[in-house]
Order: C-alpha cells, then sequence, then structure tokens
C-alpha cells in the first residue's frame, strides 16, 4: 500500500495540490483525469476495470467513482469527496506558489511578518502544511484514498464507493449529476448504501476555537432574490417615477442581518441573511433614473421547511413594498411645501416567480411567454446563474406593464437542501464508537455538531424524502438550466456524517493543515467509522 503513513498521504496531499483544480478551469477536468491513472493502476482496478470510472458531464468535466465490492456483500459507505478549490487571487505575491506547499512555505518563512501572528505560529511549528486545497479538501480526499486502498486488502466487511466531484465550490454540478450515477451504479451491483461519509474540515466556531467535530448533518441555504420594477423618470422630475434603487435599498435595510431568519436547533444557530449581489440593471449612465434593480440574498436554514422560509420572504417584501410607498409619501409631502401636485399612483403589487409567470401567460398566452424564455436561453451568452435568473424575470416583467411597480420574489442556484441524520440510531451508534476512541486512544474530545455550517454536497443525498417545491418552483433556471435529482429513477435517501481532517482558515491565503491530526490520527477513526458505518442495526 502507498497511501497510509503520515509521510506517505503528506506526499500524496502535494501531488493533489499541485494540480491547481480551480473551479471552472482545466485543472478540475485534469485532476480527475490524474486521479483516475493513480487508481487504474492499481491491481484490484486492473482486474475489475468497470468499478473505476470517469464520467463525463454535460460541461465536459468529470467526476470519478471507485467501487472497491466485496463478492457476496451489499452493504456499502459511500466516501464522498470534492477537488475543487475556490481561486488564488487572495495570495496576492505568493499566487504562483499558493498549489506548491514547499515553495509556498519557504517563501512564507523568508516573509513571515506579513503573516497574521496566528499563522505565523503555526508556521513556526512545522505541524501545519499551507497551501490552497490543503485543508478544503484535499485532504480528506488524501485520506479517503487510503481507505479505499484499506478496502482493496478486504479489510473491511462492506464495500466502498468512492464518488469525488468537481464544482463543489461554485454550484456543485458535479454532485448534482452524480446522484443519478450513484442510484444506477446501486441498482447495477446490488449495493446497500449503509451511509455516506463526507470528509470535509473541521470549521472553527470562533477564532483560536481548539475543539474537534464530527457533523451528522449540513446546513442548507437559499440564494433568495428580490426584483423589483419601478418607474423610470427624468432625474429632474423624481415624483413622476419610482427609482429601483430606492426600493431595493428598503428590502435590504429589512432583511440585512435580520435576527428574526435565525433558527435554533439544539444550540446551534443560523447565520442572518446577508445581501451576495445588489445593483441596478442601467447599462449606461444616464439621467433617467434606474427603474429595475435586484438584490440577491444568502439564506440559511436547518429543520425550517421550504414553505414557512418561501412565506417569511414573502412577507418581507410585502412589508417592504407598504415601507416603500409609506417612505414616498412621505417624501412627498415634505417636498410638496414647495410646490404642490397630484402625485403618481405607485402602489406596488408583490409577486412570487410563479404568480408573475402566470400572470404574463394570462396577458400574452402561454405560447408567447414560452418563446420568451426559450428565446432568452438559446441568447444566453456568458451570463452566470445569477445574472440570467435576474434576466429572465425582468422579461416577463416587461409583459406585465399594467402591474404597476413590482417586488419579484425568486430563487437562484445554488441550493443546497439541508440534511440531518441526528435522529439516524446507527449514525448516533457510530458517533459514539468514534467520540469513545478517541477519547480513549489518543485524549481527545470531539464533540457532534448537527450541521456542518459551510455547506456540502452532502444536501443532496435525502431529496427522496425532501419536499422542496417553494424553492423550485419560483426558480427561473430550474428544468431549464438547472435541476436537482428527484423522482424514483434519480432521487436518494442515505444517511449522512462528516469526519474530516484538521485546519484553519479555508478559502484564505493563510489556509492550512493539522498534518499530525489529520494524517496521524484521522485515518485511524476513519477506518473506525467505516466499519461502524457496515455493521448492520
Amino acid at each position: 500500500m502507498k497511501w497510509q503513513t503520515e509521510s506517505e498521504l503528506k506526499e500524496l496531499l502535494t501531488a493533489l495540490m499541485q494540480y491547481e483544480s480551480i473551479s471552472g478551469t482545466t485543472g478540475e477536468v485534469a485532476l480527475a483525469e490524474y486521479l483516475y491513472y493513480l487508481l487504474r493502476e492499481r491491481p484490484y482496478f486492473e482486474q475489475n476495470p468497470d468499478h473505476l470510472a470517469l464520467h463525463p458531464m454535460k460541461d465536459g468535466r468529470y467526476y470519478l467513482t471507485a467501487l472497491v465490492k466485496r463478492s457476496t456483500l451489499s452493504r456499502t459507505v459511500l466516501l464522498l469527496s470534492h477537488f475543487d478549490v475556490v481561486d488564488t487571487e487572495d495570495y496576492g505575491e505568493f499566487q504562483n506558489m499558493a498549489c506548491k506547499p514547499e515553495e509556498l512555505m519557504a517563501s512564507f518563512s523568508q516573509k513571515s511578518a506579513l503573516l497574521p501572528k496566528r499563522a505565523r505560529e503555526d508556521l513556526a511549528s512545522d505541524d501545519w502544511l499551507f497551501g490552497r486545497g490543503a485543508m478544503d479538501m484535499k485532504a480528506g480526499l488524501a485520506v479517503q484514498l487510503s481507505m479505499l486502498e484499506r478496502a482493496m486488502t478486504e479489510r473491511f466487511e462492506g464495500n466502498v464507493l468512492l464518488v469525488t466531484v468537481p464544482d463543489e465550490e461554485v454550484n456543485s454540478q458535479g454532485m448534482l449529476e452524480a446522484v443519478p450515477k450513484l442510484k444506477e451504479l446501486k441498482e447495477q451491483y446490488g449495493l446497500d448504501y449503509a451511509a455516506c461519509l463526507n470528509s470535509e474540515p473541521m470549521f472553527e466556531k470562533y477564532p483560536g476555537d481548539t475543539h474537534h467535530y464530527i457533523y451528522t448533518g449540513s446546513i442548507g441555504k437559499v440564494l433568495a432574490g428580490f426584483f423589483c420594477k419601478g418607474i423610470e423618470t427624468h432625474v429632474g422630475e423624481p415624483f413622476s417615477g419610482l427609482n429601483a434603487n430606492f426600493m431595493v435599498s428598503e428590502l435590504n435595510r429589512l432583511l440585512e442581518l435580520n435576527s428574526e431568519y435565525c433558527e435554533e436547533v439544539d444550540g446551534e444557530v443560523t447565520p442572518p441573511p446577508t445581501n451576495l449581489m445588489q445593483k441596478d440593471l442601467k447599462e449606461a449612465y444616464s439621467v433617467q433614473t434606474p427603474h429595475t434593480a435586484v438584490s440577491l440574498f444568502n439564506v440559511l436554514m436547518m429543520k425550517r421547511s421550504s414553505e414557512k422560509l418561501h412565506g417569511l420572504l414573502y412577507d418581507t417584501a410585502k412589508q417592504a413594498a407598504v415601507q416603500i410607498e409609506a417612505n414616498l409619501r412621505q417624501k412627498t409631502a415634505e417636498f410638496q411645501r414647495f410646490k404642490h401636485f397630484t402625485p403618481i399612483d405607485t402602489s406596488i403589487t408583490v409577486l412570487t416567480y410563479q404568480e408573475l409567470y402566470q400572470k404574463a401567460a394570462e396577458r400574452s398566452g402561454a405560447q408567447e411567454v414560452e418563446r420568451i424564455v426559450n428565446y432568452a436561453f438559446a441568447n444566453r451568452g456568458e451570463l452566470g446563474d445569477r445574472d440570467f435568473s435576474t434576466k429572465i424575470v425582468s422579461e416577463l416583467t416587461t409583459l406585465c406593464k399594467e402591474e404597476g411597480p413590482l417586488i419579484v420574489l425568486f430563487y437562484s442556484p445554488p441550493f443546497y437542501p439541508s440534511v440531518s441524520s441526528t435522529d439516524d440510531p446507527h449514525i448516533q451508534t457510530t458517533l459514539k464508537k468514534i467520540q469513545r476512541e478517541a477519547k480513549e486512544a489518543y485524549g481527545l474530545e470531539v464533540e457532534e455538531v448537527k450541521y456542518f455550517p459551510g455547506l456540502s454536497d452532502l444536501s443532496y443525498l435525502q431529496l427522496e424524502k425532501q419536499n422542496v417545491g417553494d424553492y423550485t418552483t419560483n426558480m427561473p433556471l430550474y428544468q431549464k438550466g438547472y435541476s436537482l435529482p428527484q423522482g424514483e429513477n434519480e432521487a436518494l435517501y442515505v444517511p449522512v456524517i462528516n469526519v474530516g481532517p484538521l485546519g484553519k482558515d479555508p478559502h484564505k491565503w493563510t489556509e492550512r493543515l493539522h498534518v499530525p491530526f489529520s494524517f496521524g490520527i484521522l485515518p485511524s477513526l476513519l477506518e473506525s467509522t467505516i466499519h461502524a458505518l457496515l455493521e448492520k442495526n
């Protein structure tokens, strides 16, 4: 075996990191191919070539599956990982070394004064490996490859299926396309998926957090959009229109960091909503006021249903409409002391995307609406999912001019359903075994966290039993440019758990991995996790 000792795993990780697999670049393809050829030379896959595959995605990238199967056993543990990383621009002068740990750390040593205090101390300890992907999450992939290697020696009383995907850091398109394939492999090889074991890294709950965590679920996320359509006017006649930026600013005021959206579950709390994109849609400067604008909010959830969260967002849009109208009346009255005039009607209608689509179809016919949407898709160009979702909403509002000013609630990819196996007896039994081993063998206290806070591809493994219709029916790209694995032929329900490496500063230029835990202790804990998951209830 090649990937078992701390030094061997460190060497493997370094090799994986040197493929700059930044999401959306050719590096993702290169690393997928490297992983395939790395495994193909193993005797097990030489004898079972159909158990190893690169699966082409719609956009030309690949995800990889590698099944190590005991001939008479069906119980199977999925090992899930992603091999893409975020970009390296934040490394500044060190960018060309961001994926070369040895060179990066040598350069850091020469300019250690540039490092934050905690990073500088870790660099001096020799226990840490710096570089993009070291923590998130190529170390987890490296240890999973070590487990796959152990499975080849029949270490486990069951099967191990590795699935590693690109694009987790952007839209999770790799996982969205992999889930139906996992369903297919389940039927093809007669597999019984006992659980999915992810190895995303532990996240600090606060700077300096020294606790160790195992996650029994993953937090959910919607990207809620609010399209504001006002009334255009010349800046010399501002009360003859309604500035869309005036509208969207009220929405931002009501939503940004609004603790009413925070959800608490057993002491864990979701962060409040925060804005990820806000802009008016004027393409060039002019003295016409902006009459369309959009604001997109990151909204996180745990147990809250799609119906409840959707209703909360809709109520906030209604509240914003009332407040915008009141503010405008006040400002109009204040200006009327200079000159009296009759205000125009600025009553604001609030619609969901589904309601907008229906109104547009009623006014212009379903075929015309379908034609407009299809034309938009045919001429999408380089627009990303967020801007393209906004464009479709904008196109449909032009068919509803008589509605006057509008606020339209819609959703844009990516969407992450929350998942949890906290109440799964087998996951809880496994958790307790790992906690006991960590305490007895290594003196480590390992705490359960019910929802992994960093978003993960685990979100797509329980869709068989989830209702997400309030989101998907109000998502302009759904079914045409974005879809979820649903229905009996695609969706899965698999218990989930995350046992991963220890590091600091994911998505920062000081990202680093704690090698003694991640490659010294974690492999033993991960093997024990697989053994426990393969046991029958």
